[in-house]
């Protein structure tokens, strides 16, 4: 399947096993730690899982929180905690934030853990199961959080496939699951961004027609960061794909026959976003009265 136009769908067949399996097992556990990227807080949200955790306690960990517009990541935290969410902002690659996870963890179980220990139970293990999209960064956290590989990890979604328990403290366990994501998405701008940031696998997407539609996207909440990192300048007027070329002829990125090279140059432009190259950008607002209007990206990193 390609990205074109607004048609990006994604739904494997093993998804729906995992989706099973987490049904199976939610009963083992007290609570559900959903993983969000911060770059798009809510269309990396899968609304199944807040059908199939409704009755759990939730934990919304705003992930890759170093790659998103600081006040943005502020506001979506607010927004969430309005929902009744425990909220914690995250790098996990760098291990940072981890220790909020784990505090949230145990304020929602403080209840719990007092009654346990008044009855003469000295320790009460926490057990929490922990969700989210194709890589959004659960087997990073998890691995940072027990100091060894536990969880596999790669660059592409879809790798963890089985149910697996990391032991993080003591008193702490977490479930591990695959990632997961939802048979339909409920707008357009939904798709385009879970491929923009990684969680769709590139090998069934059109890849220059997806740069194309993150150049736009970027021209109208992150012009300066694009302008700076490529050292080019456009207008409102510009289409998307003059706007890629220009970024190939910057880079120097040529075909044998002398054109820009449109393929590579688009490659290059969507790693360079994942990674945070054009500066701290959130492409979402969340919908309260004081965050209206666009995004806005931080130029330093």
């Amino acid at each position: 399947m390609s990205a074109t136009g607004n048609n990006i769908h994604w739904y494997p067949g093993h998804m729906t096993s995992a989706i099973r399996m987490m049904k199976e097992n939610l009963n083992l556990v007290d609570i559900v730690i959903e993983l969000l990227d911060a770059r798009i807080p809510y269309s990396s949200k899968n609304p199944d899982i807040d059908e199939l955790a409704k009755h759990k306690k939730r934990i919304a960990v705003l992930n890759k929180a170093d790659l998103a517009n600081e006040s943005q990541n502020m506001a979506w935290k607010r927004h969430y905690e309005s929902l009744g969410y425990q909220v914690a902002l995250t790098n996990s690659a760098a291990g940072k934030g981890l220790a909020g996870v784990a505090e949230a963890a145990r304020a929602h179980m403080a209840d719990k853990i007092a009654r346990q220990k008044a009855r003469g139970r000295l320790m009460v293990p926490i057990r929490a199961m922990i969700v989210g999209i194709p890589n959004v960064g659960k087997s990073t956290m998890i691995n940072r959080y027990a100091g060894k590989q536990a969880a596999k990890v790669a660059d592409r979604p879809g790798v963890t496939r089985g149910k697996q328990w990391i032991k993080i403290a003591a008193d702490f366990e977490l479930l591990d699951t695959p990632g997961i994501l939802w048979p339909k998405f409920e707008g357009d701008d939904t798709g385009r961004n879970l491929a923009f940031i990684g969680s769709m696998n590139d090998r069934i997407l059109d890849i220059q027609e997806l740069a194309a539609m993150l150049a736009d996207t970027l021209r109208e909440i992150a012009p300066d960061g694009l302008k700076s990192r490529y050292n080019i300048d456009f207008t409102c007027d510009d289409a998307s794909h003059e706007i890629l070329a220009k970024i190939g002829v910057a880079r120097l990125f040529k075909t044998k026959g002398g054109e820009v090279d449109l393929q590579r140059t688009a490659e290059i432009f969507i790693d360079e976003f994942r990674a945070g190259r054009m500066g701290r950008i959130t492409l979402e607002t969340p919908p309260t009265r004081d965050n209206e209007g666009k995004n806005q990206s931080d130029e330093t990193l």
